[in-house]
């Protein structure tokens, strides 16, 4: 089965930036989708960003103008560039994938803390 492992997230100041790093054990062609996952202390998980096997990309309306989700096939990562942070976009970030047909996000990593704060 298929692992993801996040990385590169942090202490960041209000309006700086991180780059998030999603690293497959596997093809991620074999995933219809992904995504970027976010849940903030007393709060509901939320998608923040999604994209298909195809490039087409979906952004929450929270995060939209300010993070980019990419992936790159070759290497079996995908990407969430997040710029101009927010305190508000402090969560822990996770990345999931659709896999085997499935309609749902069945594969998840185990996460990974952004906080931004001065």
């Amino acid at each position: 089965q298929v692992q993801l492992v996040e990385s590169g997230g942090g202490l960041v100041q209000p309006g700086g930036s991180l780059r998030l790093s999603c690293a497959a054990s596997g093809s991620i062609l074999s995933f219809n989708d992904m995504g970027w996952h976010r849940q903030a202390p007393g709060k509901q998980r939320e998608l923040a960003a999604s994209i298909t096997r195809g490039g087409s990309t979906k952004y929450a309306d929270s995060v939209k103008g300010r993070f980019t989700i990419s992936r790159d096939n070759a290497k079996n990562t995908m990407y969430l560039q997040m710029n101009s942070l927010k305190p508000e976009d402090t969560a822990v970030y996770y990345c999931a994938a659709k896999g085997g047909g499935s309609w749902f996000y069945n594969y998840w990593g185990q996460g990974t803390q952004v906080t931004v704060s001065s």
